[in-house]
């Protein structure tokens, strides 16, 4: 009997070893297939690498380089493995069904990509950003005041990194596709006149005194009420009631008094049929103002009878166009005249075109803190 203990003895020990070599084995090919040299070797990874070695976290003043794990693996021994079994997916999209193996592929699902990694960072409250970057070790006194004053309440709520920090490493996607597509669903739905009486432009349309005459310098502007007069075949007669200030030329036409949320901008031609319907002080600012009505002619296309559909499509263009960087802002960030400014400061980190950045800032304009009604 004893040789058999000793035999046990020996396969359990036998069992151990080979035991003990495939787990330092499976982590040996954790630890190597976790490199950058490795993520990089790939030819799919051509684009996003080329990328990653343009970035700050690359090559920095510091000489403090994140690699691909850093970011892409969160930190400890089971998030790891199973970060690494969600990865087995992509030797299907390698070897057997190549989805981004060329620049003009890896693009086309940019978009794609960049949600599903921002989706997994904001599910971990973004651990392996801040395994390097704690809250608790910033010195505030050494960044910038605004960076100070923003990471200062990011601190304070344990913030995902993720929410303010797109397009670290990697450029940023287009997401305009989405927004863009529903205009042009609009656009379609407004090549009918409505029968309604009450209208809303969908974008900015020129106006005149009369039916087909040259164009001017007086515009409506996306998401003004209007009243329908008159048709005249392709042409209609609208009338305009806004607000302008006393002093002055009278050419603006704002949706409120007091606020910044412009309905129209009318030239000489159009003052002549300016009609005067109340006037009053602005509490605020103790200026006198005068809601004013003005009747002029457009073209029939271009407008829609509810404005649901545009504060949609605008709701829409904001989600995509900010969260490319960071979390939405809610429309009651700002005061209406206060989102001229904080969306200017904004400008050079989106890519819409004039009508689509008027459209967007009218539709936090009258969403914003001191609007209480929205036109719906």
């Amino acid at each position: 009997m004893s040789w058999i203990k000793k035999n046990a003895l020996w396969w359990a020990l036998g069992g151990a070893v080979v035991m003990a070599i495939v787990i330092w084995g499976t982590w040996q090919g954790v630890h190597y297939t976790s490199t950058t040299e490795f993520c990089l070797s790939c030819h799919s990874m051509r684009t996003s690498g080329d990328e990653y070695k343009t970035s700050v976290h690359f090559r920095n003043a510091s000489g403090v380089r994140a690699e691909c794990k850093d970011c892409h693996i969160p930190p400890g021994v089971v998030p790891t493995l199973m970060r690494k079994t969600e990865a087995l997916n992509d030797l299907y999209h390698t070897f057997i069904s190549p989805s981004i193996d060329t620049p003009e592929k890896f693009n086309a699902k940019r978009s794609e990509l960049a949600q599903r990694e921002w989706a997994r960072m904001s599910a971990n409250n973004s651990t392996a950003c801040k395994s390097c970057h704690s809250y608790e070790a910033m010195d505030h006194g050494k960044q910038s005041a605004n960076a100070a004053a923003q990471m200062t309440a990011a601190a304070a709520k344990d913030s995902n990194c993720i929410d303010c920090h797109k397009g670290i490493a990697h450029h940023k996607p287009d997401m305009s596709s989405g927004f863009r597509d529903r205009y042009k669903q609009l656009q379609q739905q407004a090549e009918k006149l409505s029968t309604a009486t009450t209208l809303f432009s969908l974008s900015e349309k020129t106006l005149t005194a009369t039916a087909g005459a040259p164009a001017g310098k007086a515009l409506l502007f996306p998401a003004t009420q209007v009243k329908v007069l008159q048709k005249e075949g392709s042409n209609v007669q609208l009338e305009v009631t806004g607000w302008r200030e006393s002093k002055g030329r009278g050419r603006v036409l704002t949706q409120y008094m007091g606020k910044r949320i412009f309905s129209a901008v009318l030239d000489a031609s159009l003052l002549e049929n300016v009609k005067v319907l109340q006037t009053q002080t602005d509490p605020g600012s103790h200026q006198e103002w005068q809601q004013v009505s003005v009747t002029a002619w457009t073209s029939a296309q271009g407008l829609i009878d509810s404005i649901t559909p545009v504060w949609e499509y605008s709701d829409q263009m904001l989600q995509s166009t900010c969260s490319a960087c960071h979390s939405t802002p809610p429309a009651t960030r700002y005061t209406a005249n206060g989102w001229i400014a904080g969306l200017k400061a904004m400008s050079t980190y989106y890519r819409l075109n004039p009508v689509e950045e008027r459209t967007l800032l009218k539709y936090l304009q009258t969403h914003a803190s001191d609007v209480s009604e929205p036109n719906k």
